[in-house]
């Protein structure tokens, strides 16, 4: 129960409200209106506020202070935590239905009680709208269940629900009341040449309520256009890796013949836990400091670590991982870029290395990279080797450590113009042997720029015609992907089950790895993952289509063996690494890497074998 009513601290309420959505808009007249029809109330913690599942209510709440969880009544499962300055049980008043959830304080808390028919009215200005459209239907108690992340899954699976399509020429107003009833967070449009168009919630906030443009204008001149969208035959976790990398949080499903068969929200993708993704990507792209930013790095296991537990694969996982890390590095040279020293810099490439680059990231990983410039900028070669400095500086303090072997973007071997990288590729493809070419251009093929234009990365261009132009070159890369040997004595114990210890990364993934590499430039493919390398082998012709397969197969093995024991250190309030104890593993997953492992052996007899000879 409330221990009192109508504390001091309402003499503020109108201020406060003004600071927060949906009440940004709200004139000063309406604010002092809310605030004197409002009332306050403490609650102790562990009480129930509402319960809305048979009752309507004739208010919303508002948290002034401590918080709020919202829980569904059947199973107890936590939709959302409310904060200072956020409210709920807006969506049972708006709908005036009840809803399979109870708000519960989770702290001492101070409450505002807000009556209908004020918080009504400002629903209905374009604050209140962007609000609506924003957050109104994304809480798990008024919607379906969230499915886990389906990885390998058609997105023709995933697609359910009528889809809202809008005209081009009506109000946003009408289109934002639509979504709300639909309790959906976009719209599609159809354009009079047949293409699609969407407007969502971010559009909403960007283009129309932060823009000032009324809420009566066309949906066509606020939608974007064209929507990216996605045929039904692909795979969910391809899908979330392209949400991922473009920012979106909607994607429209098409059959091949261009019919909308639905659309795709980042919730029909990903369990709640996986979500964090999404949250934690919001968390590092808002970070105005540098604490702020170390504050959200500290995160980044952690979501990893929840993303595998709640039963996303490993190689989506990785994925996911990996465009995390490449978030939080943008976000650092943004905040470097920004000091006053670094402001006039431009003109740069930062590129991504190694695990993180070809979207293969462990929780171990670590932070390889590479710089790339504009000729006429050489002179300030030091300038922005001492930038990378302070980059990977902020991101060692994030928790992301740079590469322990010194593969960083603040090394001179590292950093370049864009003809001195030219100029370097080409010499490792006339003379692989020299300065260490071989495993220099093997972290330079992988590289994928986050920063910056990506053709100032010369490098892939000069090795994709490997195969017709440099085909010594492309001999080299088979022997040194077939020379790395596998501890024999390991592999033995493996075998036999007996002891000892096994590094997963080094004598397993990395061979792999390698022989994918070298299929992937004799098919003239560059920076991609290894199975893409593999599949891309295969067509080539490089490998026949059984042993890429058996190498695919095998490398998502190694991949979950890694991340599970990775996870589980993490856990355990261990460093994670790579290497195991056998007698630790299960008998079943001994058995998997014993097999695993005599299969990269056979593949690559059978590669040396017929590949040494007709390269």
């Amino acid at each position: 129960m409330p221990t009192s009513s109508e504390p001091p601290e309402k003499a503020g309420l109108a201020a406060f409200l003004a600071d927060h959505t949906p009440f940004q808009g709200s004139t000063q007249d309406e604010l002092d209106a809310l605030a004197d029809g409002a009332s306050l109330t403490r609650f102790p913690a562990g009480v129930v506020v509402a319960d809305y599942t048979s009752r309507v209510p004739a208010e919303v709440w508002m948290v002034r202070e401590g918080a709020v969880a919202l829980r569904t009544t059947g199973d107890g499962a936590l939709i959302d935590i409310v904060t200072p300055g956020g409210i709920f049980g807006y969506m049972p008043l708006l709908a005036g239905a009840g809803m399979d959830f109870e708000a519960r304080t989770t702290a001492p808390s101070t409450l505002v009680r807000l009556p209908e028919a004020l918080v009504r009215a400002q629903f209905a200005k374009p604050s209140g709208l962007a609000f609506l459209a924003s957050s109104g239907w994304q809480h798990a108690a008024e919607r379906s269940t969230l499915m886990p992340a389906p990885d390998s899954t058609p997105v023709s699976e995933l697609v359910r629900g009528e889809v809202l399509v809008v005209e081009p020429g009506d109000a946003v107003r009408d289109v934002v009341v639509k979504m709300t009833e639909r309790h959906v967070s976009y719209a599609l449009v159809r354009l009079p040449d047949g293409a699609l168009g969407i407007f969502t919630d971010r559009d909403l906030r960007a283009r129309v309520v932060a823009a000032g443009v009324p809420v009566d204008v066309a949906i066509d001149r606020v939608m974007s256009a064209p929507a990216r969208t996605v045929t039904t035959d692909l795979t969910a976790d391809s899908v979330l890796m392209e949400m991922l990398e473009c920012g979106l949080r909607h994607m429209p499903v098409l059959t091949p013949r261009g019919e909308v068969v639905g659309v795709l929200e980042d919730a029909d993708l990903l369990a709640a836990t996986a979500r964090q993704s999404f949250t934690l990507r919001r968390a590092i792209a808002h970070a105005g400091t540098a604490a702020e930013l170390q504050a959200a790095g500290r995160r980044v296991t952690g979501t990893a670590v929840d993303l595998f537990r709640s039963g996303t694969k490993a190689a989506a996982t990785s994925a996911i991982l990996s465009v995390v890390v490449d978030s939080l590095v943008r976000r650092a040279l943004e905040l470097v870029v920004a000091q006053p020293q670094n402001r006039n810099l431009d003109g740069f490439a930062w590129l991504t290395l190694g695990s993180v680059a070809r979207r293969e990231a462990m929780p171990s990983s670590d932070v390889d990279s590479a710089l790339s410039w504009r000729d006429e900028l050489g002179g300030q070669a030091p300038r922005l080797r001492a930038l990378a400095a302070e980059v990977h500086g902020l991101l060692d303090a994030s928790g992301l450590p740079s590469d322990r072997n010194g593969a960083v973007a603040s090394k001179a071997m590292f950093s370049r113009s864009q003809s001195d990288w030219l100029h370097t590729a080409q010499g490792w493809l006339s003379d692989p042997l020299r300065d260490r070419g071989l495993i220099l251009s093997s972290l330079l093929i992988d590289g994928r720029v986050v920063w910056g234009d990506p053709g100032l990365h010369a490098v892939p261009a000069a090795y994709q015609r490997i195969r017709e132009q440099h085909p010594n070159a492309l001999r080299l890369q088979l022997l040194d992907a077939l020379s790395g040997k596998m501890r024999t004595r390991s592999l033995r114990d493996v075998l036999s089950r007996r002891g000892g210890t096994f590094d997963l990364k080094n004598h397993a993934v990395t061979p792999v790895v390698n022989l994918a590499r070298w299929a992937g430039l004799t098919a003239g493919v560059t920076s991609a993952g290894t199975p893409t390398r593999l599949q891309a082998g295969a067509e080539a012709g490089a490998l026949s289509e059984r042993d890429a397969r058996t190498l695919c197969d095998v490398f998502a093995m190694l991949q979950r063996l890694r991340m599970t024991h990775q996870v589980e250190q993490v856990a355990a309030g261990h460093t994670p690494g790579d290497i195991i104890t056998m007698s630790e593993l299960s008998p079943l997953n001994r058995s998997l890497l014993g097999d695993g492992l005599r299969e990269i052996a056979a593949v690559r007899r059978r590669v040396g074998n017929l590949g040494l000879t007709g390269v």
